[in-house]
């Protein structure tokens, strides 16, 4: 006969009641639970008897309580911008939120999918407070309970609470059992008033296409969706949209048929493709966008703000002002550098200015160029050491460099495959002169020394640089 006391609390694991199928006690404090119907009536109707009965998903959720996990933490650096380009009331309500400790939404994303189910694993989120400043960076940090069979991190999704656009150098997450996770992000993040599409960050760590994780695949596919677009709409200075069109832009048809351009690019006008903007067309030319001041520029490949400030024309006009006199006075204008040294000694030994009036107003116009004024009798004007000559200071002399400024600078020239030789022209020889280049058979034969014939080199093998001649025509 059952007791009274069944409302009572246990610490077993097993089934008491052999012939329950339904429920089993778990380890921790919980009440007693069988099956409704096999309590009699006259029992059930007791005022002293209580009976509990918990239903499968209050029973999973006690479970997860008892699962093992681990504490992390994380860090997320954030790059400080230029002060002054804050709205005074978006500032104040970013300011606020960063009181509250609700700057960032941080996501943490399983790199493995549910075996069972097939989807992603649920993710872990919580938002990151602000701590110190470091060096010129705000730490954001953030505290997380990793389950134990939540597997490997793959990526952090992170949504901006404020305002206006923040920019994400790494998150560090320190904790687990395998080591600190690393992620470089150095990419700007959008507010979420602009966009609600949380940002993507994968790990460091690499894998090859078959052996990516999962739920990676997924994200990264994602990604790709996010940066291709939809090839509608006009491009937004936040988006980071990679779509391409001819130049359709360069004219103004709209104001008058003497600002008229022909499209650049396509059939008729062979050209590389410029950065999609899907601005309206205009009204006299639908095959022209109607011109516009805004030069969209996907928001990772944009000036930083520090840089843009820098390039402005007013503070330009300014520091022309106070640095060509001064250059003009060091550097002979007749010969210019006499040798490589005299080069050098703009980075490591400077050039003495005459004294101004405010020097570090010169630091603020151009921090990037100059690197520093000295505080001696005569001012003293230090260039940035290029990265490209701290590397190799002669590695702008390589082919190789060459090759890679061609391929990324901004030059008007275009690159082509040799298929015929000797090279032509192609533009009217009566307007533009004979068409023959001035690379011959012989010059190309006294530099591969016989080893192979001029076609067996070139045709279908090099490329050649057209300049800018080639679009005198349509300038």
């Amino acid at each position: 006969m059952l007791k009274p006391q069944l409302h009572q609390t246990s610490q077993s694991i097993k089934t008491l009641i052999p012939w329950s199928t339904t429920k089993s006690f778990v380890s921790g404090e919980i009440l007693a639970s069988f099956p409704i119907n096999i309590l009699n009536k006259n029992l059930r109707q007791k005022k002293n008897f209580r009976v509990h009965y918990y239903a499968a998903n209050s029973t999973k959720a006690v479970l997860s309580s008892t699962e093992k996990s681990t504490s992390v933490k994380a860090v997320v650096t954030v790059q400080k911008t230029v002060g002054g380009t804050n709205l005074a009331l978006t500032r104040g309500l970013d300011d606020i939120g960063d009181l509250l400790g609700k700057t960032l939404l941080l996501e943490i994303v399983a790199d493995e999918l549910d075996p069972k189910a097939g989807t992603e694993k649920p993710s872990i989120k919580t938002f990151a407070h602000r701590g110190r400043d470091v060096d010129g960076d705000t730490h954001y940090e953030a505290d997380f309970v990793i389950p134990e069979n939540f597997g490997e991190v793959g990526a952090v999704l992170v949504e901006n609470e404020h305002h206006k656009e923040m920019y994400v150098k790494n998150i560090v997450i320190d904790g687990f059992p395998h080591g600190i996770v690393h992620i470089t992000c150095n990419s700007w993040v959008h507010s979420k008033f602009d966009n609600p599409e949380k940002r993507i960050f994968f790990t460091n760590k690499s894998y090859l296409p078959s052996q990516t994780p999962s739920a990676i695949k997924r994200l990264r596919e994602r990604e790709l969706v996010i940066m291709r677009g939809d090839g509608f709409g006009q491009r937004k200075q936040f988006e980071r949209v990679y779509d391409y069109d001819v130049y359709n832009d360069i004219g103004d048809p709209d104001a008058s048929d003497d600002t008229k351009r022909p499209v650049l690019g396509g059939k008729e006008f062979p050209y590389p493709r410029r950065c999609k903007s899907g601005g309206p067309r205009s009204e006299k030319d639908p095959l022209s966008e109607s011109k516009s001041t805004f030069a969209y520029v996907p928001r990772d490949e944009a000036f930083s703000e520090l840089k843009d400030l820098s390039f402005r024309g007013n503070t330009l006009y300014s520091v022309l002002h106070a640095v060509v006199p001064a250059l003009k006075s060091a550097i002979n204008t007749d010969d210019g550098f006499p040798h490589f040294p005299a080069i050098d000694s703009l980075f490591n030994v400077g050039v003495d200015l005459s004294p101004l009036n405010d020097k570090s107003s010169l630091l603020n116009i151009i921090p990037r160029l100059i690197k520093a004024i000295s505080n001696t009798r005569k001012g003293v004007l230090l260039f940035e050491t290029p990265e490209l000559l701290q590397r190799d200071k002669f590695s702008w002399f390589k082919d190789v460099e060459f090759a890679r400024q061609t391929l990324a600078g901004l030059n008007p020239y275009s690159i082509r495959l040799v298929t015929e030789w000797p090279l032509k022209s192609k533009l009217d020889p009566e307007i533009y002169g004979p068409p023959e280049s001035a690379i011959t058979k012989e010059l190309i034969e006294l530099e591969i020394a016989g080893f192979m014939t001029v076609e067996e080199v070139y045709i279908n093998k090099s490329f050649v640089l057209i300049y800018i001649y080639i679009y005198i025509y349509i300038l």
